[in-house]
């Protein structure tokens, strides 16, 4: 008779390993969002770094198995080495940060996720065939197969807790410094149990050091995080250069909004002056009753405060930090006008009241190329159609190509389908042969707007041009573009171009 007994350590081990490894890869999409974003190909290739990791470790940890008369020495220097390198994929995250600057983003993101992560997953890999032979050495050998079927029960179950709990458990209450720590010191203490008690202590010792050397902060800058939520990293910097205090606030890699402290209605970012000039020929008047779709920096709903004295309005943003980071450091006071809905702006906007409708709707959730596909379909289109008064305005900001800008026209073809008037409008500055990219202004509405130009009232001298939508999707071609819906939106296929060409993705902050 074998010792079932025998069976428990490595199946513990195997559980909190593989929890550990999936815990990892969700915190390093976390991790390589301030410096690329977070979208479909960051996600891409963080699974497959991840995946080709384990993959070649597995390999190796069964060759491994095979060759060795000490499976458990074997598993604690492999859980030894992914403490460590686990420990150190922050700092050489931001070291390889440090030189990848202007390069293929596809390239960037690929270079940032091997360094930082193929290493502490190739480690983690070799565990799973190692503790497999443990266990199986130790089981009856009439049960082996129930033994090798429970190590990969536990292996899954191990991978969907630490998925769960990275997800919303560390990284919305501990930040990634401190998930990875967690992660780190689990491996850490793990290979305790298959030390013996003295190379054991010097392991242990070893990991310790390798803790203080490369823990971000010691040899590598610290997080640039002001804070980190579930949903973003947070950044808040002084902007100079606007005869008062201003700041600018940052999602993961991107500028989202400057706010001047004492005056809310100077408009840095020429997209939002832009709206809120034709907002303001449509609604000149001190009432405006405006929803918005994302709050970021809360430029808008400030300065439509100051300039409407009489407006009420609605803000469905989805991160309840990047309420309190307005409200803390940019000036933000919505005062008892404006109410503040924490939720995904489609079912805040389906889930109101009935009756409850509005002048203006302004879609402000697009983070760079990161586009949630749901605010974007025709679906969605009639819902803000039906939240809108007669003459009210869906207005919203796309960044695209400024030459060839298939999403942006798939959107505006599918806002043709509910409304009988599309518009694209641009900031005249931006219309420059060297540019690659800009943010284009889309407005729809059952009235048009009856002008070709308009010219900023206050403020910067700005003024924007109409761009004719049919004109445009004539160039480009119809069967280039796609009608946008809950079943179908390839937004990512879309904005491809846009991401993989390096000079389009140095777009100016918004």
């Amino acid at each position: 008779m074998k010792n079932q007994g025998g069976v428990v350590r490595p199946a513990i081990a195997l559980t909190l390993t593989s929890a550990a490894s999936m815990a990892l890869e969700i915190v390093a999409g976390r991790a390589l969002a301030p410096y690329v974003g977070m979208s479909l190909y960051t996600w891409t290739i963080i699974i497959a770094v991840v995946l080709a990791g384990l993959s070649l470790g597995h390999w190796i940890g069964g060759l491994w198995a095979d060759r060795t008369n000490r499976p458990e020495r074997a598993v604690a220097c492999s859980l030894t080495f992914a403490a460590l390198t686990t420990l150190g994929s922050l700092a050489a995250l931001r070291f390889a940060a440090s030189f990848a600057q202007g390069v293929d983003p596809i390239e960037q993101m690929t270079l940032l996720a091997v360094t930082a992560f193929f290493l502490p997953s190739a480690f983690a890999g070799l565990l799973a065939p190692l503790l497999t032979v443990i266990a199986l050495r130790a089981a009856d050998p009439d049960r082996q197969g129930g033994v090798l079927g429970l190590m990969f029960a536990l292996g899954a179950i191990g991978a969907i807790g630490g998925t769960v709990t990275a997800g919303l458990v560390l990284i919305s209450w501990l930040g990634t410094e401190l998930s990875v720590l967690v992660i780190g010191c689990t491996y850490a203490l793990l290979s305790l149990l298959f030390w013996p008690l003295w190379p054991g202590r010097a392991m242990a010792g070893l990991t310790v050091i390798g803790l203080l050397a490369t823990w971000p902060g010691v040899f590598a800058p610290r997080s640039p995080c002001l804070t980190e939520s579930a949903y973003f990293c947070i950044r808040v910097d002084p902007v100079p250069g606007y005869g008062g205090p201003a700041r600018v606030l940052a999602l993961d890699h991107l500028a989202h909004g400057v706010n001047v402290r004492d005056d809310p209605k100077l408009l840095i970012s020429p997209y939002v002056q832009g709206v809120d000039e034709l907002v303001a020929r449509r609604f000149p008047g001190p009432a405006l009753e405006a929803f918005f779709v994302g709050g970021g920096a809360y430029t808008l709903p400030r300065a439509w405060q100051a300039r409407y004295p009489e407006g009420r309005f609605t803000v469905a943003e989805i991160d309840p930090a990047v309420t309190e980071t307005a409200s803390a450091t940019l000036w933000y006071d919505g005062g008892d006008r404006t109410e503040i809905i924490h939720g995904d702006a489609r079912q805040v906007l389906s889930q109101g009241p009935e009756a409850e409708t509005f002048d203006v709707v302004f879609g402000d959730a697009f983070h760079d190329i990161s586009i949630p596909q749901h605010l974007v379909t025709d679906e969605f289109h009639a819902e803000v159609k039906a939240r809108l008064k007669p003459g009210g305005l869906y207005v919203l900001n796309v960044v695209d190509a400024l030459r060839s800008p298939r999403f942006m026209l798939s959107l505006a073809q599918t806002l043709q389908a509910r409304f009988d008037h599309v518009e694209l409008w641009l900031d005249r500055e931006s219309v420059q042969p060297l540019e690659a990219r800009t943010t284009w202004i889309v407005l729809a509405s059952d009235t048009p707007s009856g002008i070709n130009d308009h010219a900023a009232r206050s403020g910067f001298g700005r003024d924007w041009v109409q761009v004719p939508l049919d004109a445009m999707i004539r160039t480009i071609g119809a069967e280039n573009l796609v009608f946008l819906t809950d079943d179908f939106a390839p937004v990512d296929r879309l904005l491809a171009p846009v991401l993989l060409d390096a000079s389009l993705a140095e777009a100016k902050p918004g």
